[in-house]
């Protein structure tokens, strides 16, 4: 009987899993998972990541055990560690999911060769994404850089299949020999505290990382949440988002389940226009991929070349203070640490952060994606590239740099009652909703009352917001 070993990485699930369908119809399945994070370039899996990883790992384990199959766990070199796997259960293929990371890219193809080289079959299938990079071009040929062109050619271009069920494993699939597998504990992947923080137990009561909660997390979605998404999805206080990410990014649940899962509410006409405003998201992340496939240098280097000669600062104390909610602008403080208790942070004040960070404070956008990619449970390279590339001006259909968001004014529109900054920013919590978002202007009758002393309970504004945007636009000018 033919055996396949099945490489996992990215693609956690039992699903619509075309290499484990694929296996399945061959014959015995071998699923491996092989923790190398020294293959990965300059982005190792952040502390978040490795957290949410291992309770992945975790949950497929079981449901493969449920099934009469077990995971394979290792640690790398990956080439060595296939090659042994291949040995162990005498497999005669190896297959795999298309990854999209430069560094990632790079690895495969060389273990392809050499695997092909040794006399294994080796197949490859598309599943992170929903478009090939290779096939979806403008008209002279060339990648696309502009997200609404990218958009209208992908709906005009792609359909796309229904999901694949579950593959069908247990006993008849089995190997003649299961090779031998490490314990899940013994690859390290616990997040290791930070300054006597541990911030892993909050992680955990946010999350249930796995498909059965991705599944159900999406089914909740589309039917409590996507009616009000295009009003609901820019207020930080109210679940209004699919929090969809991290099940994406650990492949627990694939585009496709999800593209499908909401098309069809498009033939509801109350929903078509939220289900369309919600598919277009899927495409920006789509477009996230194109870009970095096409750009592989974009993780460290701007885009928009001109940006490599600007002028940033190298304050590690305003960093320092970003990174731990400590501005003193509350909607900036909400959300670095919600980042930091959860895992996560609102997309609305991601921009915020990112766009404080990088013009208020003038520090370096790569700061702010390996500060995100570290704490960020769904910390996607393609997403987080485009995301602070598109903050700081420099990347591909970029907010323009001279667009500064205003913390205040995005505080007061977009929390209006304060009940974000009241959950995440405790210390403020007895302020007059006028002064929530602006406390440093609250007489000091009020801030008393409120039991709040200014660079004492709670930090003072660590830059003048009108001057800071003056210093921004004048370090632009020198580029433009």
């Amino acid at each position: 009987m033919a055996t396949t070993v099945v490489w996992l990485q990215q693609d956690l699930r039992l699903s619509d899993h075309p290499a484990l369908t694929h296996a399945a119809q061959r014959g015995a399945v071998v699923p491996l998972y092989i923790w190398s994070p020294e293959e990965h370039g300059a982005w190792p899996p952040g502390g978040a990541h490795r957290w949410w990883l291992h309770h992945s790992l975790s949950r497929l384990s079981d449901d493969l055990k449920s099934r009469t199959s077990q995971l394979i766990l290792r640690r790398g070199p990956s080439l060595e560690v296939l090659r042994a796997v291949v040995a162990e259960c005498s497999a005669d293929a190896v297959c795999w999911h298309t990854r999209y990371a430069p560094a990632l890219r790079e690895r495969d193809a060389k273990i392809a060769d050499a695997l092909t080289a040794d006399g294994c079959t080796v197949r490859t299938f598309q599943s992170r994404i929903l478009h090939d990079p290779d096939e979806i071009r403008t008209g002279s040929g060339t990648p696309y850089r502009v997200f609404t062109p990218f958009w209208r050619k992908f709906q005009q271009q792609l359909s796309i299949s229904a999901p694949l069920g579950r593959p069908r494993l247990g006993q008849q699939r089995a190997p003649a020999t299961w090779p031998r597998t490490e314990a899940l504990d013994d690859l390290g992947l616990t997040p290791i505290a930070q300054d006597g923080v541990d911030w892993a137990e909050d992680i955990a009561a946010t999350w249930t990382p796995g498909e059965d909660a991705a599944q159900r997390r999406l089914a909740r979605f589309t039917e409590e949440i996507l009616l009000a998404y295009p009003d609901q999805r820019n207020r930080p206080d109210r679940d209004g988002t699919s929090r969809l990410s991290p099940y994406l990014h650990h492949g627990e649940i694939s585009p496709r389940q999800v593209w499908h899962a909401v098309q069809a509410w498009i033939q509801n006409g109350v929903m078509k226009e939220a289900a369309t405003s919600y598919l277009s998201e899927i495409a920006w992340r789509e477009f996230s991929y194109h870009l970095l496939y096409h750009y592989p240098q974009t993780p460290q280097e701007p885009l928009r070349e001109k940006f490599a000669a600007f002028s940033w600062s190298d304050d590690s104390d305003a960093l320092r203070r970003w990174q731990r909610g400590q501005t003193g602008f509350p909607i900036v403080d909400a959300g670095m640490r919600q980042l930091w208790a959860t895992g996560w942070m609102h997309n609305r004040v991601r921009m915020i952060t990112a766009s404080f960070l990088t013009k208020d404070l003038l520090i370096p956008w790569q700061e702010g994606a390996h500060w995100f990619w570290d704490t960020l449970v769904d910390a996607d390279l393609a997403n987080n590239t485009m995301g602070w590339q598109w903050s700081a001006g420099s990347g591909a259909d970029a907010q323009p740099f001279f667009r500064i968001f205003n913390p205040v004014s995005q505080g007061q529109r977009f929390d209006p009652k304060g009940a974000y900054v009241r959950q995440w920013v405790p210390e403020l919590k007895a302020l007059p909703d006028q002064y929530l978002h602006q406390p440093w202007e609250a007489p000091a009758s009020v801030l008393e009352q409120a039991g709040v002393s200014l660079g004492e309970t709670y930090p003072a504004p660590i830059v003048d917001h009108a001057e800071a945007r003056d210093r921004a636009l004048a370090a632009y000018q020198q580029i433009k």
